[in-house]
């Protein structure tokens, strides 16, 4: 197949999801076009059959604001015609999906362009419940030729929030087991527990509804009992507030700031236990490359979260702000090595068994068949 991916080109989760989804089925056979305002992070445009292409938003005096979405559109169109793209699948709805329905039409007189929208969380629980934005998330869901939904939980929550009709298939986030493994030998840790740490680690955007700020009092809780540190990967809005509150609480010396890693893979199968205290989490990508390096999770009972973490047997699941609960989680997996070993061994299962790419991306492909077939 030919295949058109348009995604936000960062760090988010839902931008990861989507390049790895193109990669994956690239090496599947297909031609895969990303056509984004900018290159994606993860993106390898060495891999054959990846294509990108660049959408530029004109910045004419007259217009306040640039015209993204229109721009988007025309350059979807452009791209579709001329290589003949089967299909566009759009990562978050907004405004991704309403591009792709206006390039639909704008083509509707040579051909048929399906396209296929991906939730990926707060496009449906943030964005989509804005006023301004309400009908048109709705509007463009409704006129997709396909929904997906990264989980059960967001689709549950899309139907009762929108009163969408029409089918929403779940299709999970995915991981590729071979790229994110163990390593028994944990190269390179000494650099970051040079005195035989235990290693925790956190991965995200920073923004508020992840909790970077928990980690921190985690970790103060944490090291009243073992000498651990923690790694903290990302940036973002309240990267700042981490570091202030670090040192308020003499932790400044027991974090470490990654900043914005593209190889995540190779901090986090050198840590023990990954830390997901988030308030929101319509999945959690980062808790699943954890578990496929064999790192337990301690997370929240919140959204999609339970759909991968099976408590005590793969990681822990916690209530949100509840600092000490997850804290002794953490201790309990650090104290016990006979449990530690065995949740790494359940949480690398977990991952290859339900979650690896050779199980996800064939229901991808077939469910692009089936959305074909309905023309």
């Amino acid at each position: 197949m030919r295949i058109g991916i348009t995604c936000y080109p960062t760090y988010g989760g839902s931008g990861i999801v989507a390049t790895e989804l193109g990669l994956e089925l690239a090496n599947r056979g297909h031609d895969v076009h990303f056509i984004t305002y900018a290159n994606p992070i993860r993106l390898d445009p060495y891999i054959p059959r990846i294509h990108y292409h660049e959408v530029e938003v004109s910045n004419y005096p007259l217009f306040q604001y640039p015209p993204y979405c229109l721009a988007l559109a025309s350059r979807m169109a452009d791209v579709a015609e001329n290589y003949k793209l089967d299909l566009l699948h759009v990562h978050y709805a907004i405004p991704h999906s309403m591009a792709a329905y206006l390039a639909k039409q704008m083509l509707a007189a040579k051909r048929r362009l399906p396209f296929v929208t991906t939730l990926h969380g707060t496009d449906i629980t943030l964005v989509g419940l804005d006023p301004s934005y309400f009908a048109i998330t709705k509007f463009s869901i409704e006129q997709s030729d396909g929904v997906t939904s990264i989980s059960e939980d967001l689709r549950r929550h899309t139907v009762e929030t929108f009163g969408t009709a029409g089918e929403i298939r779940v299709l999970h986030n995915f991981v590729n087991c071979q790229t994110y493994a163990p390593d028994p030998d944990r190269i390179g840790r000494e650099r970051f527990a040079p005195n035989g740490e235990h290693v925790l680690i956190h991965l995200s955007n920073f923004r508020p509804v992840k909790r970077v700020l928990d980690c921190v009092r985690i970790l103060a809780d944490v090291r009243r009992h073992c000498n651990a540190r923690l790694l903290l990967v990302g940036d973002g809005p309240d990267r700042t507030a981490a570091e202030h509150l670090a040192a308020q609480l003499g932790m400044l010396d027991h974090v470490e700031f990654l900043g914005k890693q593209n190889n995540v893979q190779r901090l986090i199968r050198l840590a023990d236990v990954l830390l997901m205290p988030s308030e929101m989490e319509s999945f959690g990508l980062a808790g699943l490359e954890a578990m496929a390096c064999g790192v337990p999770v301690v997370g929240t009972r919140v959204g999609g979260v339970p759909e991968l973490i099976t408590p005590g047997v793969d990681g822990f699941l916690g209530e949100v702000g509840d600092v000490a609960g997850q804290a002794a989680r953490v201790v309990e997996i650090l104290g016990d090595d006979g449990l530690r070993g065995r949740m790494a061994a359940a949480a690398r299962a977990t991952a290859v068994e339900r979650f690896s790419t050779e199980r996800i991306i064939p229901m991808y492909e077939a469910y692009y068949a089936e959305v074909l077939d309905r023309g």
